[in-house]
């Protein structure tokens, strides 16, 4: 993060690292010297092959009233919730559903020709264009007064190694996608230095315990009991990391030949919340305002044994609406999605917002979102799109049906949250009706 030379210079007074002063640089008792704008950020969170519409969308559009069972999770933040039905991507040209459904999402735009093959339709290569959370994040970049270390961190949980246009959701430009990282030692790693081994974290976590204990008889008390729970939470992950090392929990278990076939390993739950809380902390510490979760990848085969579900996820999505064991199963599947999700709601809002009312999730924008709008038609159609939190000062609390408009419009009204007033979004005839009104 670039820091006005006169704060800088303070912290370098006190005697303090590198690796502390990204945290320390966001606390409220500092801020007056850096004169910044509000935070806001934006969270992006993929979970792949479709929803069941009955479960998930409201009945009706306008006020949101009992959440159907998929969303039962996310039933206490139903007020900070905005339910975006009817809206398709539209994008077509090469590759198959999949390949478009997920490479397409977010950049709004047609796939470079390629070798991938899939289906029965034509290969495709990577997107042609960047991906809206990149848009934002290098708009945000470009301003000293929302700079921040990284700009964007892009996590991920059990995702497939290989990569093609299945698995990547996140674009730095045409033919430049960004891969996921989903060990949280290695983001851990990332977050906190360059460390040649593991064996030198632990100095590492000391180094950053006593320079925030030289900073803190200097910072209010509120900004005190930030400082230990930051390190409560640095020193949990370090512990959570060392215990699932130890039992070599944190190796996903390679894929069978068949490349059809995807195991998960029953730890994904425990690496999902150590994402999560990576996440958060990295957001607290104002070391990025744009981030990604992506789950598993399109087209994925997971097997939720911990769900009780051994088949694989994709396979299940294929499944006839008529085959009830099979819906009961995807029921599940898309419920824990939902209930993680809650949990990195549930964090952010437990984080008073620095320097400002509310909570960290009245400042931040989750985004939940799928590559198809249901699984065994591959329909593009009525993608799922779940805005929760207060980052982007939409109007919230209500169910909206846009009756087919190109999901670009939405992209567009992202960008123009974060002040960014860009006339269009990807492919220019898909969202030349500007954003959406959601204000």
């Amino acid at each position: 993060m670039t820091i006005p030379r006169s704060r800088r210079s303070f912290l370098r007074d006190l005697g303090l690292s590198g690796a502390s002063l990204p945290f320390v640089a966001g606390l409220p008792s500092l801020q007056a010297a850096q004169n910044e704008t509000r935070r806001q950020r934006l969270i992006i969170v993929f979970s792949p092959n479709g929803t069941l519409p009955p479960h998930f969308w409201q009945d009706s559009p306008g006020p949101l009233k009992e959440l159907k069972s998929i969303l039962q999770p996310l039933a206490p933040y139903k007020d900070r919730m905005l339910m975006l039905k009817g809206l398709n991507n539209k994008i077509r040209g090469d590759g198959d559903g999949h390949q478009r459904g997920m490479s397409c999402l977010l950049t709004g735009i047609e796939l470079l020709p390629g070798n991938i093959q899939g289906g029965s339709d034509s290969p495709a290569g990577w997107a042609s264009g960047i991906s809206i959370d990149q848009e934002i994040r290098n708009f945000l970049q470009r301003n000293p007064a929302t700079r921040t270390r990284f700009g964007s961190l892009e996590f991920g949980v059990a995702v497939p190694a290989r990569a093609d246009n299945w698995t990547r959701m996140v674009y730095a430009g045409s033919n430049k996608p960004v891969a996921p990282v989903d060990d949280p030692y290695q983001m851990l790693n990332r977050l906190y230095g360059q460390n040649k081994d593991r064996a030198t974290l632990a100095g590492l976590l000391d180094d950053v315990s006593e320079d925030l204990s030289k900073v803190s008889s200097r910072i209010s008390s509120e900004d005190q009991q930030r400082l230990k729970d930051h390190l409560e939470l640095v020193r949990a992950m370090e512990s959570e990391l060392k215990a699932a090392e130890s039992g070599n929990t944190l190796v996903h278990p390679e894929p069978e030949l068949d490349p059809n076939i995807e195991l998960v390993n029953d730890n994904t739950p425990e690496i999902s919340r150590m994402q999560i809380d990576l996440l958060v902390n990295s957001l607290a510490n104002d070391m990025c305002r744009v981030a990604s979760l992506q789950y598993m990848r399109s087209v994925g085969q997971a097997r939720m044994r911990w769900l009780d579900v051994n088949e694989g996820h994709h396979s299940l999505s294929h499944e006839p609406d008529k085959n009830n064991a099979a819906q009961e199963k995807l029921l599940r599947i898309n419920k824990w999605f939902a209930g993680e999700i809650a949990y990195l709601a549930s964090k952010l809002d437990s984080l008073p917002e620095p320097g400002a009312e509310g909570s960290m999730l009245d400042h931040t924008t989750i985004m939940w979102t799928n590559e198809l709008g249901k699984g065994n038609s591959h329909s593009q159609n009525d993608i799922p799109f779940l805005l929760l939190g207060g980052g982007s000062g939409f109007k919230m609390g209500l169910s909206h049906n846009f009756g087919g408009q190109p999901h670009n419009r939405l992209l567009i009204s992202l960008a123009h949250s974060f002040g960014h007033e860009i006339e269009h979004f990807g492919n220019k005839s898909q969202s030349k009706d500007g954003p959406l009104k959601l204000t």
